[in-house]
C-alpha cells in the first residue's frame, strides 16, 4: 500500500540529499553534516515504502542466476510484497520485539523478510548459510530467538532443544519443505494489506548481528531502527552510490558487510542492489555480467579484487564509475594493477558491525595508497594511546569520541553489559584497531591491537609484512604471526598458501622460500624481515573469511614451549 512520508522520512531525506550536494566536497560534508535526532522512524515504512509510492517502477533487485539468466523487482513489487510477507508472518504469530534468525542466500526472499520484519518491530539476526549445527544452536540460544527463516535443504541443522521459555522455536522454510516446518510459499495467500500496530519507537532494537569471531567467541551487536538504517548514510557518501546506480556488493547474507552495501545504503539512494549467484567464481565471468548489466558502483573484498587481477581486466570494457574495498586493508599491488587497467582507484574505508563506516577514502578526493582515508561525515574519530588511554595525533587505538553520540554506532552488545562497559571505557568506542594518521588526517591501518607484536624491541604490524609478501607472484595468501625467540623476544613468521606454480615437493618448497625472503628482503626495512616461514594448504579463517591469526599466535607459542621443531618451516638465517 502507499505510504505518506512522515517528518522522520523528511529529515533523513535532507540529509541524504545534503550528501549528494556534498558528493566530492569533503570538508563541506564534514563540517555541515549533523545526524538527526529522530523520536520514532522505521526504515521499511517510512523509507522504502514511501520511495516506492513515490516511484514503483524504478528497480530495486536485480538477480543474475549462475547460468546467466537475471529476474528484476521493483520497488513497488518489492514494497506490495513485504507487506504481504508480513501479514503472514503476523498471522503466525511474530509480534513486535520477537527475535527471528533469517538464514538466507542471495534471493529475493531475503529482502522481502527483512522488510517484513522490519514492518512488524520485530528483530532480524541474520545469519550465514555456512552455520554448522551448533553455531546455529549458539546463535539461537543467545540471540533469544522466538523464531527461523531458513533455506529448507539446512534443517537439518537446527536442534529440537526447547527455547529458554519453553515454547517450540517457530520454523519457516523456503524450499524443500520438511515436517514441523511451515512453508514459506503459503506467503502468497496472505492478506497484501498490511497495517502497523503503532509507531516504531527509533530506540527499539531493529538487528542483532554476531561479529564474524576473528579472536573470540562471536560477540551479539544491537543495533536499533536508526543506528543502521539512518547510520549507513555514511556508508552510502563513502560508496558513492546514488539514484538510478546499479550497485554491486559482494557479499553473503549474515555478515555486517551485506546490510551495508546490499540493503541501507543502495536503497537510502534509491539505487539499485545488484546480486550476481555465481556456483563458482570466475573473474573472467564476472567482468562480462558487469558489462551486461552495467554495473555503475562495485564493492568488492580483498579476496575477490585478487582473484581479478590474476585475469585480464581490460575484459571489462566499461568499469564501474566507484570502486571500493572492504572487509581488510587492500595491498598497494592491487590497487595500481586495477589503476592501470581501469582507470579508477580502489577506494579503501573502515568500519565494524558495531558502526556504519566511520573512515573512507570518499568520491573526488586525493586516495593515498595504503590509506583508509579520513574520518567520515558525522564520526568523531581519534586515536588513543594504547597504554594510557589519552588521545593522541598520531598513532593509536581507533576510536569515537562519545561526546558527539555518533548515531551509526550500535547501542551495545545484547545482554553483555561488560562488554558494553568495556567498549565504551573513558567516553570512547574502542574498536581495538590500530591506525597511524598523517598531518592532513589520512588514516592507514596497522593492524588489529592483538596482533601487533614487538620484536627486538621493534612494534611490527603483520598488514605491512602481508602486503609486501603478497606482491610476490608464488604466494597467494600470508599471515604473519610473532614466533618466539630467545635472542628478539620474536621474529614475524609467515604462514604461506603457494601458487601450484611454485611445484611439489621439499626442494621446490626450499627454492620458493629462498625467492620469497629475498624478495621481502628488498622490500622491507631490515628490522621487519620476515624470519621464518611456514607453508601450509590453508589458513584457519572465520565463516566470513578473515584470518584468525590468534590461532596461528597460538600454535606458535605452544611449539616454542614443547621446543617443537616439527613442520616443514624454513628459517631465513639457517636455511
Amino acid at each position: 500500500m502507499t505510504r505518506s512520508a512522515t517528518a522522520s522520512t523528511t529529515a533523513v531525506r535532507e540529509l541524504r540529499d545534503f550528501l549528494f550536494a556534498h558528493g566530492d566536497d569533503y570538508d563541506g560534508a564534514r563540517a555541515g553534516f549533523a545526524w538527526p535526532r529522530l523520536d520514532t522512524f522505521n526504515f521499511a515504512l517510512e523509507w522504502f515504502d514511501v520511495v516506492a509510492g513515490e516511484n514503483p517502477d524504478r528497480p530495486a533487485v536485480q538477480i543474475v542466476s549462475a547460468d546467466l539468466s537475471v529476474r528484476n523487482w521493483s520497488y513497488g513489487e518489492l514494497s506490495a510484497r513485504s507487506d504481504q510477507v508480513a501479514s503472514w508472518l503476523r498471522d503466525l504469530g511474530i509480534r513486535r520485539g520477537d527475535h527471528v534468525i533469517v538464514m538466507m542466500n542471495n534471493t529475493i526472499e531475503l529482502w522481502e523478510i527483512m522488510l517484513a520484519i522490519t514492518k512488524l518491530g520485530a528483530i532480524s539476526i541474520p545469519t550465514s548459510t555456512l552455520l554448522s549445527a551448533s553455531d546455529l544452536s549458539y546463535r539461537i540460544e543467545h540471540g533469544r530467538a522466538r523464531a527461523v527463516i531458513a533455506l529448507g535443504r539446512l534443517a537439518d541443522r537446527v536442534t529440537d532443544a526447547p527455547l529458554e521459555s519453553g515454547a517450540a522455536l517457530l520454523r519457516i522454510a523456503v524450499g524443500d519443505v520438511t515436517d514441523d516446518w511451515h512453508d514459506f510459499a503459503d506467503s502468497y495467500q496472505a492478506d497484501a494489506v498490511f497495517e502497523p500496530d503503532g509507531e516504531t519507537p527509533a530506540s527499539d532494537t531493529a538487528l542483532l548481528y554476531f561479529t564474524s569471531g576473528t579472536t573470540s567467541r562471536p560477540k551479539l551487536v544491537q543495533h536499533t531502527h536508526v543506528s543502521y538504517p539512518v547510520g549507513h548514510l555514511s556508508t552510502m557518501w563513502w560508496l558513492g552510490v546514488r539514484p538510478d546506480d546499479v550497485h554491486l556488493n559482494i557479499s553473503s547474507p549474515g555478515w555486517a558487510k551485506h546490510a551495508w552495501s546490499s540493503f541501507y545504503s543502495p536503497f537510502l539512494a534509491e539505487a539499485t542492489v545488484f546480486v550476481y549467484n555465481y556456483d563458482r567464481f570466475d573473474a573472467n565471468t564476472l567482468m562480462q555480467v558487469m558489462d551486461t548489466h552495467r554495473v555503475s558502483t562495485f564493492c568488492a573484498p580483498p579476496t575477490v579484487w585478487r582473484m581479478l587481477i590474476q585475469a585480464d581486466l581490460s575484459r571489462l570494457a566499461n568499469p564501474p564509475r566507484e570502486l571500493v574495498g572492504a572487509g581488510e586493508p587492500l595491498n598497494p599491488e592491487v590497487i595500481n594493477r586495477v589503476r592501470e587497467a581501469w582507470g579508477s582507484t580502489i577506494r579503501d574505508g573502515y568500519g565494524q558491525t558495531e558502526m556504519t563506516a566511520c573512515v573512507g577514502n570518499s568520491p573526488g578526493q586525493v586516495v593515498k595508497d595504503g590509506s583508509m582515508g579520513r574520518a567520515l561525515p558525522g564520526y568523531p574519530v581519534v586515536l588513543l594511546d594504547p597504554i594510557t588511554g589519552e588521545v593522541t595525533e598520531h598513532e593509536g587505538e581507533i576510536a569515537l569520541d562519545l561526546s558527539d553520540s555518533p548515531l551509526g554506532l550500535m547501542s551495545g552488545y545484547f545482554e553483555d553489559p561488560e562488554k558494553t562497559a568495556e567498549s565504551r571505557a573513558g567516553g570512547f568506542h574502542h574498536t581495538g584497531d590500530i591506525a597511524a594518521r598523517d598531518d592532513e588526517g589520512y588514516l592507514t591501518y596497522v593492524g588489529r591491537a592483538d596482533d601487533v607484536f614487538k620484536a627486538s624491541d621493534y612494534k611490527i604490524s603483520p598488514f605491512e609484512l602481508e602486503s609486501a609478501l603478497l606482491e610476490h607472484d608464488l604466494v597467494v595468501e600470508a599471515a604473519v604471526v610473532p614466533s618466539p625467540d630467545p635472542t628478539r623476544l620474536n621474529v614475524p613468521k609467515a604462514y604461506v598458501i603457494l601458487h601450484p606454480d611454485a611445484g611439489a615437493g621439499a626442494d621446490a618448497e626450499h627454492a620458493a622460500a629462498a625467492k620469497i625472503f629475498a624478495f621481502a628482503r628488498e622490500r622491507l626495512s631490515s628490522h621487519l624481515w620476515v624470519r621464518v616461514i611456514e607453508f601450509v594448504p590453508e589458513l584457519p579463517k572465520t565463516i566470513s573469511g578473515k584470518i584468525r591469526r590468534v590461532e596461528l599466535r597460538a600454535r606458535e607459542a605452544e611449539r616454542a614451549a614443547a621446543a617443537d621443531s616439527a613442520g616443514q618451516h624454513f628459517d631465513r638465517d639457517h636455511r
